[in-house]
């Protein structure tokens, strides 16, 4: 799908990830609409790209019907919005979990369901959500963020076979360690020793390439990564004693610790 001189809807758009996302977006000529609950870092990007800024938080069912509202004439959806949800599920109140399911999982699926239909009248659309290796692979410590992340690949890629032969493509776009911005930049965790990072401008490249060509996954990791994720997706026993052995549970501790205050 052509991305010049159509209207994107970026989701998490305050974000590291979402904020060279909305660049790329603008370097292509995207009518963006850019949405965060950060209205103090949401208003400036916005006026630098000339975009409009939609506050909302994806958690409230009211911001984000109106938020459907508010972007009728979108014709892309990325679906980038996320909460860290690291730490051991027994240490979340049950609020705390709502509100994780609800920004990681719900809202990109409700997101989806309100807007496809105005994408598949007018025959052309996009809808890109941000997922994650980890919603290949479960690890330690990242149980929620593991649960909300493989269900939005099964939603995604069962969503793509239900809009084929309507105009609208589907895609998912899941990054491995990113090293600029994420869950390692914000909480100070190191990340695993030998492991190596993608930058948030391999996945924004990803992420326009995949709707330019209307890629079904796009997996924005080294290649060992890549293959490490299939693998343990295959052989989860064999993917938890290969991370025990690597110190992933020192790894999970440190970024539960610095993202608490993020829940």
């Amino acid at each position: 799908m052509r991305i010049s001189g159509t209207t994107v809807l970026l989701t998490g758009a305050t974000g590291g990830i979402g904020q060279t996302l909305a660049r790329a977006l603008a370097a292509k000529g995207a009518k963006l609409l850019l949405t965060g609950r950060r209205e103090e870092v949401l208003r400036p990007l916005a006026e630098q790209l000339g975009a409009r800024p939609l506050v909302a938080d994806l958690a409230d069912r009211a911001d984000l019907e109106r938020l459907v509202d508010e972007a009728a004439d979108a014709r892309i959806l990325i679906a980038n919005a996320a909460l860290p949800s690291s730490g051991e599920v027994l240490d979340y109140h049950p609020e705390e979990l709502d509100r994780a399911l609800d920004v990681n999982l719900r809202a990109p699926l409700l997101l989806s369901r309100l807007m496809a239909p105005r994408m598949v009248e007018s025959g052309s659309g996009h809808l890109v959500m941000i997922g994650s290796l980890s919603g290949r692979t479960a690890s330690p410590g990242a149980a929620l963020y593991n649960a909300a992340k493989f269900g939005l690949r099964g939603f995604t890629l069962g969503l793509r076979q239900d809009l084929h032969g309507t105009g609208v493509g589907v895609s998912l776009v899941q990054p491995g360690f990113v090293g600029d911005a994420g869950m390692f930049a914000d909480s100070g965790a190191a990340t695993p020793a030998g492991v190596r990072t993608v930058s948030t401008r391999q996945v924004a490249a990803a992420t326009t390439r995949a709707i330019e060509r209307n890629r079904a996954e796009v997996n924005v990791a080294p290649l060992e990564l890549r293959f490490g994720s299939a693998l343990g997706g295959l052989f989860p026993s064999l993917a938890e004693r290969a991370q025990r052995g690597a110190g992933a549970d020192k790894t999970a501790r440190q970024l539960s610790e610095g993202q608490r205050d993020k829940r």
